[in-house]
């Protein structure tokens, strides 16, 4: 095995295609409905929110789809991007497992988002789009919308969630360094915002109410589209960049991962980093997929898999899904972008058919492996990808007790410069565990349409 820290490809090897994960599943994706019908969905239903390049991207069965020549000079200015022996983290733990790591934090906004909003913004462009609307959790997708918005020249609006646009100002002002336009949701803009300040005037937000904000403004103007930075097919599809490159890099550095690890809001970067991986374990190989969550949002370990509304005002297709309520509105949690009350459909078909084991943590158990992987490895990992440092530390620790020389991969989908008053609050003793009731969740789960 190399013994290399860092183990790089070149711009020439940047993947020149996305992998499509439903050409190999053997069990397919249940259809979108209409909101009102019911009814299995059609592209043009989804025509008044996405450039039809994408509507076909999202039901396409075909294994590879080429990206194109534009994206992938835009890819250049960041990718590929780096594979990481976590040697000091290793020693630290004095374990015999191998640690790895796929870093995406490299990308100009600073996560693996960038991958999809480049793509998206320029289907949008080809289809004669002028604006985007779109939703933020935490800020890393409104930050990669405004960065590809603005080198396609298309004008930008992001409604940010509430509690992380007081959290992360500066998040605002760099999708305004963008030239985007932010505002915190719920808000006074649109219809389904005032009704949730009407109902409750304190409403942190959620990531399902901000959608419902950007959907309703997308549809109200025909020169308007609506982007969304996970959950839906053709998202996950542009992030399988990310695990193409680091198949690459493990053969490199002589190694393969006996499990992939990864952080779960929406399934973006988990998918990314583990799709690519996913015909080898369908082959036999001996690989497993980990995805980790929070406990203040646990869809994939206490949601019911049903079909449900993708916003909180159920404006969206509904979607067959781990979910935990469309109206379930999560504690103000540090990982701003895992607070989504569901999970994208692919990811939550293979946690329901036993391909991938979901897991979920507390915040304070968390950021002590985010603390602990910064003063090895240096770099002050997102609070979202935390909770993969989390597992990834003791799928190593149980190696340490077993003696098994596992190896481990996980993947830090970005960095934590953002986000220093969530490590100013564990710090000061202040960040707290929130264990969400039954009943909170069985109320929520009340709103689930029957179908």
């Amino acid at each position: 095995m190399s013994e290399e820290t860092k183990i790089l490809l070149t711009e020439n090897e940047i993947p020149e295609r996305w992998y499509n994960i439903q050409a190999d599943l053997e069990w397919p994706l249940d259809p979108a409905l209409h909101p009102g019908t019911k009814e299995p969905a059609g592209p043009d239903d989804f025509a008044p929110l996405f450039p039809m390049e994408l509507i076909m991207q999202e039901v396409s069965r075909e294994r590879w789809i080429e990206i194109p020549d534009e994206v992938r000079d835009i890819y250049r200015m960041w990718r590929p991007t780096p594979l990481y022996r976590a040697k000091r983290l290793e020693k630290a733990l004095g374990t015999p497992a191998k640690i790895f790591y796929k870093y995406e934090g490299v990308s100009p906004a600073g996560s693996h988002k960038p991958n999809t909003a480049v793509a998206q913004a320029y289907y949008n462009k080809v289809a004669g789009t002028k604006r985007i609307v779109t939703e933020t959790g935490a800020g890393q997708w409104g930050s990669a919308m405004a960065f590809a918005c603005n080198l396609m020249d298309i004008e930008c609006k992001v409604y940010m969630v509430s509690a992380s646009y007081q959290q992360k100002p500066y998040r605002k002002s760099m999708m305004e360094v963008w030239n985007a336009t932010v505002t915190s949701s719920p808000s006074n803009e649109t219809q389904s915002g005032r009704a949730i300040l009407e109902a409750n005037p304190d409403s942190p937000g959620s990531l399902g109410i901000a959608i419902s904000e950007a959907v309703e403004v997308a549809v109200s103007r025909d020169d308007t589209k609506y982007s969304l930075g996970s959950v839906l097919n053709h998202v996950l599809l542009h992030q399988t960049i990310i695990g193409q490159e680091a198949i690459k890099q493990m053969e490199k550095a002589d190694a393969y991962p006996d499990m992939v690890i990864g952080c779960v809001g929406g399934g973006s970067n988990f998918a990314g980093i583990s799709f690519p991986f996913v015909p080898d374990r369908l082959a036999g190989k001996d690989i497993r997929f980990i995805a980790v969550e929070p406990e203040a949002c646990p869809t994939l370990t206490r949601g019911e898999y049903a079909y449900d509304f993708g916003d909180t005002a159920g404006m969206t297709p509904l979607l067959k899904m781990h979910t935990l309520g469309h109206t379930f509105v999560p504690n103000p949690i540090h990982a701003g972008g895992l607070r989504y009350h569901g999970m994208a459909p692919l990811i939550s078909l293979m946690v329901h058919n036993g391909l991938i084991e979901p897991r979920a943590y507390h915040q304070k158990t968390v950021f002590e492996a985010a603390v602990l992987f910064a003063r090895t490895e240096g770099i002050i990992p997102a609070p979202e990808p935390a909770h993969a440092i989390r597992a990834a530390v003791d799928e190593a620790l149980k190696c340490k007790e077993s003696g098994e020389e596992k190896t481990i991969l996980f993947h830090m989908c970005g960095h934590g410069y953002f986000d220093m008053s969530a490590y100013e609050s564990y710090f000061a003793g202040n960040m707290v565990d929130y264990s969400l009731p039954d009943e909170e969740i069985a109320r929520a789960m009340e709103s689930v349409p029957s179908v």
